[in-house]
């Protein structure tokens, strides 16, 4: 934490040259996207920062080739368009261009659940058991298998698109159906009943964690992203069980080979108090609903210096 709490290294905007703030796109995210590169710019161009917005991929890469930028604050949520699985991240490699976040292996495992789960449990940290499931294979007896209630939902999308909670056997078509409307493979996941917890990362630090309480029975795209009755405590745990909580956050990212900033999501059960790591985003939200920026505030620390800081990584 203390050096989170030391003032930025640099005070002069100039420093940055020309920065690309990197939003929209091309995925299912694309509007919570725009929504957190508004937020992004506005602080930038607050400090100073000569700061652009780029609308997606084939945008950015014809920026890039004709030296338009000098930096690129990466906000492009998702996959396939978005700026999340290593593509766009590759692309500024190479271009030999920094940006903020995860690099190409960081982004393209985190956005792919399963082996995301598979590198976790090769390390021994804890993630709920699940069920990969392939074209054609019978969700029924994946769920007999795995044992009710469980979760369903596409292995590479985040914001909970996709998403249901499966307590009975009869509620498995339509889960499915929602799911494959989203690309690539489907993930089944043993549900975990109990709190709601994120560790937001940035640097080689935890910041304190944030403890979600949705309104209705759990935290949904629209308890995430619309309604103003979601609750969130931070932070989340007290004493040993917070220590703990930000250790295994950073063991989480680290392992998927992240770096720079992001978040870890957890449940804790409620009846062990077990934590169980879910997933890593390697370019979280940045909207007046989002959760990196209340953890920063807990530590006393503006959206304007948060966005500051994660553009002086790329120095």
């Amino acid at each position: 934490m203390s050096a989170l709490m030391q003032a930025p290294r640099n005070q002069d905007p100039a420093v940055f040259g020309r920065v690309a703030v990197l939003l929209g796109g091309g995925s299912s995210e694309r509007e919570v996207s725009l929504d957190s590169g508004r937020n992004v710019l506005e602080a930038l161009r607050s400090r100073g920062v000569d700061a652009q917005p780029v609308d997606g991929i084939p945008a950015l890469a014809q920026a890039l080739g004709a030296k338009q930028f000098d930096r690129v604050f990466n906000v492009l949520h998702g996959h396939r368009g978005g700026g999340e699985d290593g593509i766009v991240q590759g692309l500024m490699e190479a271009f030999g261009v920094p940006y903020t976040g995860s690099g190409v292996l960081g982004s393209a495992l985190s956005m792919d659940k399963v082996r995301t789960k598979q590198v976790w449990l090769s390390l021994d940290l804890p993630t709920p058991r699940y069920v990969r499931l392939l074209p054609g294979d019978d969700i029924h007896a994946a769920a007999h298998a795995l044992g009710l209630p469980v979760i369903v939902k596409p292995a590479n999308e985040g914001s909970s698109v996709g998403i249901s909670r499966v307590f009975e056997d009869a509620q498995l078509d339509e889960a499915q159906a929602l799911a494959v409307r989203y690309d690539g493979e489907l993930l089944m996941e043993q549900l975990i009943e109990g709190d709601e917890l994120t560790v937001a990362v940035v640097g080689n630090a935890a910041l304190p964690s944030i403890r979600i309480v949705p309104k209705g029975q759990w935290y949904d795209y629209n308890a995430k992203y619309v309604a103003e009755d979601t609750q969130y405590l931070c932070p989340g745990l007290e004493g040993d069980a917070e220590a703990e909580l930000g250790r295994l956050g950073l063991a989480a990212f680290r392992a998927a080979g992240c770096r720079g900033w992001g978040r870890v999501d957890v449940m804790r059960d409620r009846a062990s108090g077990q934590l169980y790591l879910l997933e890593v985003n390697t370019a979280p939200g940045m909207t007046s609903h989002s959760l990196v920026p209340k953890a920063a505030r807990q530590l006393g620390i503006s959206f304007e210096d948060l966005v500051w800081r994660l553009l002086e990584q790329t120095l």
